[in-house]
């Protein structure tokens, strides 16, 4: 598709809640972000769709994440090409500061099939979610297995089965052409979910979904299950070029779909590419290895050599400033 340049909402996550369905959500336009995230590695066309479904899934999660708070999902396939694909979003230092989404893939390139569906090339496995909420505090992980046909299909699964909230996710991204033949990824996407209650319980006997796992409306009450499913009716006719958005706006769109459930946004949280790696992480992830440890990992001109799987950051340290010795003698001269 070709569109035109870039627009104001592009990059950001807005916030909202439908009042008269008692659901919140977030709509999601991704640009920029995603092709500082794809650009660092030469993915093959399956992997990048991956990578580029779950960015927009980390991005839409972590709106909620505080200052200083850290969101990360994995996904870890066995039996397919794909290893794992790791995705971490940073809320933002102070308000009016972006949060910071970074992610990779790690995968066989000799079993990828390059003309069979991305998400079958996950086989099974696990699709995670953890929250570290920073220094004094024990970091929140929840498991559940891959299921459904999507990584949004996995986390919906997810907060079904470990969060017991009805969840939706409404995604699409894919390569576009700009004006002038500029060519680069663009996403949008829409989660709904219902508003949690005191006590999340599921409402019904049995699990409906995928593999014996509970479903959105597992749930839900019938009054509850009404609203859900008239709002899930309504997302259902959002065509793919709303939710990117070149000329439909994120408000815009919310009236159009949902004019009747009173619409409220609240202020939108810019999002953009960002690592957190550096040559003192690095070292500190050497700190625990002894000399024999870092004289194996040294190469034939006497460095050791880190690359961040990240952004692709190439660090080269001298062994005799890192290490547990290091780190000892270091400790005994404060002390």
């Amino acid at each position: 598709m070709t569109i035109g340049n870039k627009i104001a909402w592009d990059d950001t996550v807005l916030p909202f809640q439908l009042d008269r369905a008692d659901i919140r959500g977030r709509v999601a336009r991704l640009d920029g972000v995603l092709n500082s995230v794809l650009e660092q590695h030469d993915y093959p066309p399956a992997i990048e769709a991956l990578v580029a479904e779950m960015t927009l899934l980390t991005a839409l999660i972590g709106q909620t994440m505080k200052s200083n708070w850290k969101l990360s999902l994995q996904v870890r396939g066995t039996g397919g090409p794909v290893r794992l694909i790791a995705t971490d979003y940073y809320g933002p230092s102070k308000e009016g500061d972006a949060g910071r989404v970074r992610a990779y893939a790690s995968y066989d390139a000799e079993k990828v099939d390059p003309n069979g569906p991305a998400f079958a090339q996950l086989g099974s496995g696990y699709f995670a979610i953890l929250i570290d909420q920073g220094a004094g505090t024990k970091p929140y992980q929840g498991i559940t297995p891959i299921a459904g046909n999507s990584l949004s299909e996995c986390a919906e699964t997810y907060f079904a089965q470990s969060e017991q909230l009805a969840t939706r996710f409404e995604l699409t991204f894919g390569r576009s052409t700009e004006k002038g033949g500029v060519e680069g990824w663009r996403a949008g996407g829409m989660m709904l979910q219902h508003m949690p209650k005191a006590s999340p319980l599921a409402k019904k006997d049995e699990a409906n979904g995928d593999q014996g796992l509970l479903t959105a409306t597992d749930m839900l009450d019938p009054d509850e299950e009404d609203n859900w499913n008239r709002a899930n009716i309504l997302l259902d006719s959002v065509e793919q070029l709303e939710l990117i958005g070149p000329i439909v706006s994120p408000t815009q769109l919310l009236v159009r779909l949902f004019h009747e459930e009173a619409p409220r946004v609240y202020d939108p949280q810019p999002v953009e590419f960002g690592c957190t790696c550096s040559a003192e992480r690095v070292a500190t992830t050497l700190s625990i290895y002894s000399p024999k440890d870092l004289a194996y990992m040294t190469k034939d001109d006497g460095s050791i050599t880190a690359d961040c799987q990240f952004c692709g950051a190439h660090y080269v340290l001298d062994p005799a400033t890192v290490g547990r010795d290091v780190v000892k003698n270091a400790d005994e001269a404060s002390a």
